[in-house]
């Protein structure tokens, strides 16, 4: 008895997190190229991808204005200070929501 004492609310629980994720997108990101680059994206920061490596990245249902791009010739140190050839962060490794990629 006492699970159907909990099914209203678990009902609204799953129809919750099913309207939740509906329109949300996943973007797979992979380095097809035979050098490491550092993917970029706003929102979302930014990864090293070595070659054949991937980044999955979701992006909320409403989002507006979404960026991705490729950042290559990437130098940082251990305080994540650096610079890229292309696709700048203004020298830093995750893009910030308002970062204006560069390119050569």
């Amino acid at each position: 008895m006492s699970i159907l004492k909990n099914l209203p609310a678990f009902c609204i629980l799953c129809a919750t997190l099913f309207f939740a994720s509906t329109n949300a997108a996943r973007f797979n990101i992979r380095n097809n190229c035979g050098f490491t680059v550092w993917a970029a994206a706003t929102p979302g920061g930014g990864r090293q991808l070595n070659p054949g490596q991937s980044w999955a990245l979701d992006v909320r249902a409403g989002t507006q204005g979404a960026r991705i791009w490729a950042r290559t010739g990437c130098s940082f140190d251990g305080a994540g200070r650096g610079r890229c050839q292309t696709g700048d962060c203004g020298g830093v490794p995750n893009a910030k929501p308002m970062a204006n990629p560069q390119t050569p």
